[in-house]
């Protein structure tokens, strides 16, 4: 009889903790990360056509972030790729659910996308093996492509820096915050005097008029510290393509980011990077008078200042305002969202034109979009609907919020605006890649640019943005966000410091 009496308090009292939202057990949470990089001489990721690394700048990274309240959980990964696909997602979750206690579906994955990265996409090995000679001739051979080899290395390294996370987790505090830093991103779509819109119309460009597009200062941060007081790892969110690339293998730009926030808590500390939505927002000023400097200066100047930002984040995060006992929650939708068709007469144009390449440079340019055409008519035999996962994961007061695209930014703003909880971030690349996703403006009459292109990597119709958009907002609806910690209140006042509570003194 008093066993049961036992567990029926005990059942009891675990109904009002998640009635009143009390947590019976403290959250864990543990950190890892896991050198990814490339070798030497394979391709490098980025562009329609093949390059190749000669150079080690410094490491690529998965780095991971596990919450666990006992009942419910999560993963975060951030990685330092270009983008990674549906299927390799899949293989992480299968191995992480059979090697902890996390659900399957309960990780995200955001590639940084970074240019200087591993090759990872964008065609992927088999791809196109149910297409016809020429058409594996097109994807195999004169296109970006993922290396099997490196693919096995990238899952291997998710896998270990997630299962690595559960086996460090332990009673972290946790604090949450954000800043702004406005000087280093840029949207690089103006409007043109010609009524259209233009990615990246080169500074000095006497027909510019306006960007055509926002940007999204907010750095978002969590921070995690020890019993001594010491950062184990934070977690960073900002929109930023990560093509500020130092020569060589890199993470891109989130390198300096490491490099601030390790220089200021120590080297141990570990940084989760999560990109926000910066399909169209990149560390190009098309409007700057002064010229570019590229390279590790660029990569420090953009991931210098985001990092600065977060430490001033971290640092402005009083200890009475940390807890290490947060609401954690999960929700996920799968999308199905057709194609853009390619018209029959340019199709037939296009495959003419591939068959034999071309050498004077302008005369490429066009073979590559028509090379684009003739394959993504062989995805579109193969797969008209893509599958297009929205995900959210909360951790307390904060909501993540996956696509698993280059994003327009407007979209994240919205999320924002529109989404319950006092820290909302997006997060692009996530879970999968179906390319950019603009807005349906920047698909009307008065678009066009870079990102509308019709290609085989971007192809999703132009109700696309707007339906991700909605579902991350609606997933964010059904979840209950914790107010953020607070310090204690000042005492009541009673008195005035009796050293300075004196008029002044002359004499």
């Amino acid at each position: 009889m008093e066993s049961r009496l036992i567990v029926l308090v005990s059942v009891c009292l675990g109904v009002v903790f998640r009635v009143l939202g009390l947590h019976a057990a403290p959250t864990l949470t543990g950190f890892a990360d896991v050198d990814i990089s490339p070798d030497i001489g394979m391709e490098r990721p980025g562009g329609y056509g093949k390059s190749y690394h000669q150079a080690f700048h410094d490491p690529c990274k998965a780095r991971a972030v596990v919450f666990d309240d006992g009942e419910n959980p999560v993963a975060l990964v951030g990685l330092d790729a270009l983008i990674i696909v549906e299927g390799h997602v899949a293989e992480v979750r299968r191995r992480v659910a059979e090697e902890t206690d996390i659900a399957a579906g309960v990780v995200m994955i955001g590639a940084s996308h970074s240019h200087s990265s591993g090759p990872s996409g964008m065609v992927q090995p088999g791809q196109f093996d149910h297409a016809d000679a020429l058409i594996q001739q097109l994807a195999y051979e004169e296109s970006s492509m993922a290396d099997p080899e490196y693919v096995e290395r990238m899952i291997d390294g998710i896998v270990e820096a997630v299962v690595t996370a559960w086996n460090e987790r332990s009673e972290l505090a946790l604090g949450f915050g954000s800043g702004m830093e406005d000087s280093v991103s840029f949207n690089r779509r103006w409007r043109m005097k010609n009524g259209l819109t233009y990615t990246h119309p080169r500074q000095g460009n006497p027909d510019m008029v306006e960007e055509a597009g926002p940007i999204d200062p907010e750095v978002g941060v969590i921070g995690a510290w020890n019993e001594e007081g010491e950062l184990v790892g934070c977690v960073v969110n900002f929109a930023c393509h990560a093509t500020a690339s130092p020569r060589g293998i890199s993470a891109n730009w989130p390198w300096a980011l490491e490099k601030v926030i390790d220089g200021t808590f120590g080297e141990d500390t570990v940084v989760v990077f999560l990109n926000g939505n910066s399909g169209d927002v990149t560390q190009v000023d098309n409007a700057s008078p002064y010229s570019r400097v590229g390279g590790t200066p660029d990569a420090l100047r953009v991931g210098g200042r985001v990092g600065a930002e977060a430490v001033k984040v971290l640092v402005g995060i009083s200890p009475a305002a940390q807890t290490n006992e947060v609401t954690l929650g999960h929700r996920q939708r799968i999308l199905e969202i057709p194609r853009r068709v390619p018209s029959g007469e340019r199709l037939a144009r296009c495959r003419e034109l591939v068959e034999t390449k071309p050498t004077e440079a302008t005369a490429i340019n066009d073979w590559i979009w028509a090379k684009e055409i003739v394959l993504l008519d062989a995805l579109i035999a193969s797969e008209p609907v893509r599958p297009v996962e929205v995900q959210a994961i909360q951790v307390g007061p904060a909501v993540f919020l996956s696509n698993p695209a280059e994003y327009f930014c407007e979209f994240g703003l919205r999320q924002k605006e529109e989404s319950p909880f006092p820290f909302t971030w997006p997060v692009s690349l996530a879970n999968g890649c179906v390319g950019y996703v603009p807005t349906s403006e920047a698909l009307g009459p008065n678009g066009g640019g870079y990102e509308t292109r019709l290609t085989s990597y971007s192809n999703l119709i132009p109700e696309a943005g707007d339906q991700i958009c909605e579902a991350g907002i609606a997933l964010a609806k059904e979840l209950k966000p914790d107010a953020v910690p607070e310090p204690e209140p000042a005492p009541e006042f009673s008195d005035s410091w009796r050293y300075g509570n004196v008029p002044p003194e002359l004499e």
